[in-house]
């Protein structure tokens, strides 16, 4: 069975411009990290969430796509004691993403808090406990990049912020701007988010596990390639564990500036326990093809 992909009118995305990533110490300056690319990612700019009302905190985590590794982001529930930066930033530290294909190698601080001057420049204050993973220069270079996304969007969003300008981050640790986070990256400079960082395509809704009570399924996403073919497909898990095809379609991310790279449907479905999967088919040139992501959830 087939069902068309029908794409709505969404939220205007204002875009922010991003620039090199943090520099891995040592003699890395070829590796992706050290750039801010990512081989076989496309290298344009993530839009910048805009100002909603929801009281759910923007959180980015570390996933991998097609061999490469990206910034996926999650919405959380998260205790409203903080600034929204703040606990934005502690969530992404403490607490597991809900989908399993994510992760963060942040530890949770004992210190943690935030500051913007300027409206557009956020400083982040954390002990060193935060930094007790052990991890190569590229991904120290990526989980940096993870705090950076995941404080610019807390500030966006909830309107801290002016996200018409560039948004920087100064990272100080336990007040000092002269750490090496995770043994590889120079800390104190003021950062961007860097292009090619986020996932090719990942889906916004639903939220993994989430339950849809009327069977009325709105699924939205993004594609950093405006314009391109996706592939979707919806998998039902039978009673011995096994997930069969149920539906299956394409759409295309809008090319608009208003609302580039998004894609919407919307979808009916009875009562079970779906996975759903977008693939990022191949343009002409047989480039950026083969990104997915997948999310589970239940229509009860």
């Amino acid at each position: 069975m087939v069902l068309a992909g029908l794409l709505v009118a969404v939220p205007v995305l204002t875009g922010c411009i991003a620039e090199p990533g943090p520099v891995p110490t040592g003699a890395l300056a070829s590796s992706p990290a050290a750039t801010g690319g990512v081989s076989g990612a496309p290298s344009t700019s993530a839009p910048l969430e805009t100002t909603q009302s929801s009281n759910k905190a923007p959180v980015y985590w570390i996933g991998r796509s097609n061999g490469n590794v990206f910034l996926y982001r999650e919405f959380r529930d998260v205790p409203e004691q903080e600034n929204p930066v703040t606990r934005a930033l502690r969530a992404m530290m403490s607490e597991k993403p809900l989908d399993p294909d994510f992760f963060t190698p942040w530890q949770n601080p004992k210190q943690l808090a935030t500051s913007i001057s300027g409206k557009d420049v956020i400083t982040v204050d954390v002990s060193e406990d935060a930094f007790n993973s052990n991890l190569d220069a590229d991904m120290a270079a990526r989980a940096i990049q993870q705090l950076v996304y995941t404080a610019t969007a807390a500030a966006a969003s909830s309107g801290l912020i002016d996200s018409g300008q560039q948004i920087r981050v100064r990272i100080l640790v336990d007040g000092h701007t002269d750490y090496v986070a995770f043994n590889h990256v120079q800390l104190g400079s003021l950062m961007a988010r860097t292009a090619g960082l986020v996932a090719p395509v990942w889906i916004i809704d639903p939220q993994e596990d989430v339950e849809v009570a009327d069977g009325s399924v709105k699924i939205t996403g993004r594609s950093t390639a405006p314009g391109s073919k996706l592939r979707w497909q919806i998998l039902r898990s039978e009673e011995n564990g096994n997930k069969t095809p149920f539906l299956t379609g394409e759409t295309t991310a809008a090319a608009g500036p208003a609302q580039a790279g998004v894609f919407t449907l919307a979808l009916t479905l009875p009562a079970g326990d779906y996975e759903l999967r977008v693939v990022q088919t191949p343009d002409s040139d047989g480039q950026q093809g083969g990104s997915e992501d997948t999310r589970g959830f239940k229509v009860r």
